[in-house]
């Protein structure tokens, strides 16, 4: 028997675990879209045959975040909600966008795929800031002042541009000859950003938050908490050496940048997720006290346990069928 305490961290890290495979997935399409060039049709093209075949069941992990949340931490739901109403409905148009455009730029005449384009291009930014700003607001302890809006816009930009690396990581690993070289490109100025997005976060963090300071700076957290930033700085480092010597013979190597900006998307997780545990909403409910009935989270936990392996499982099938460098986009 699963002690009461113990289901709200089971759902906790089954929540956690769907954030971020949701940034990994729907952040590297997020980022091709961000990164679409309108000047290119042909590249245009690669990058969308890039994406096809996953970006609509990427999302599935946003889906069961959200869903999560609602059934197993309603009282939090309510709340992040209620102070993330406006950015949630931005992102919710973000994403329309660019289910519209993306099907839509399939069908219409050739003279009007372009403006498609520029909507596909538009959501993926659009979708991207809002989930930046979000998480800036959800840092900020949902503050309502000039400092916590400013610091919401700039993980926005933290955010695009990290979806942008982890985008041209993809782009570098599926695509060949001049657009793997803009993607290599792409890559390191993105990269170049993130990192001063990263460092922005570590000093803010602890300087709004109090537990968090405490957290970083008590051991034997602190010794934990150490480690993630420079693992990341590190990783940061790395891919950038890696980029400035791809594209090797025969191609080789060029799935290292993206490994690298997963484990690098693990790590910053990591450490916000850590940062506020056991906070679901940062000072004011711990996931003890948002939690659902025992009763049904026990309820709730045979049906997760059963949809999240098949979710797992199809998402690794089609990988696997689709592996390998893209091909050019042809619609039947």
């Amino acid at each position: 028997m699963i002690l009461d305490s113990t289901l709200p961290v089971i759902f906790a890290g089954l929540m956690a675990l769907s954030l971020v495979v949701y940034a990994i997935l729907d952040g590297y399409d997020l980022g091709v879209g961000v990164l679409l060039p309108l000047d290119n049709e042909t590249h245009s093209d690669e990058m969308i045959a890039s994406i096809g075949p996953f970006w609509d069941a990427n999302e599935t992990w946003l889906v069961l975040a959200v869903g999560l949340l609602l059934i197993a931490f309603p009282e939090a739901y309510n709340l992040v909600f209620k102070e993330l109403y406006i950015p949630a409905f931005i992102l919710l148009i973000g994403l329309i966008l660019r289910g519209v455009a993306f099907d839509f730029r399939a069908k219409v005449h050739i003279d009007h795929k372009r403006t498609w384009d520029k909507i596909f291009k538009i959501g993926s930014i659009v979708a991207s800031a809002a989930q930046g700003y979000m998480l800036g607001m959800y840092v900020m302890g949902f503050e309502s002042s000039v400092s916590a809006h400013l610091f919401s816009a700039l993980s926005s930009v933290g955010v695009t541009c990290a979806y942008a690396l982890i985008g041209s990581a993809w782009l570098i690993m599926k695509t060949e000859g001049e657009l793997q070289l803009k993607a290599i490109r792409w890559a390191k100025l993105a990269g170049k950003i993130s990192f001063a997005g990263i460092i922005a976060v570590c000093i803010v963090n602890p300087l709004i938050n109090p537990f968090v300071l405490e957290r970083w700076t008590n051991a034997p957290y602190a010794y934990f908490m150490a480690i993630i930033p420079f693992i990341s700085f590190v990783l940061l480092f790395v891919g950038n050496a890696v980029l400035n010597r791809l594209p090797l013979k025969d191609d080789s190597g060029c799935w290292l940048p993206f490994v690298i900006t997963l484990v690098l998307f693990i790590c910053c997780f990591s450490g916000l997720a850590f940062s506020f545990f056991p906070w679901v909403v940062p000072q004011q409910l711990t996931i003890w006290q948002a939690a659902s009935a025992p009763e049904s989270l026990r309820f709730i936990l045979v049906g997760a346990l059963i949809v999240i392996p098949c979710i797992l499982a199809y998402t690794a099938f089609s990988y696997r069928v689709f592996w390998g460098k893209v091909e050019h986009l042809r619609y039947y």
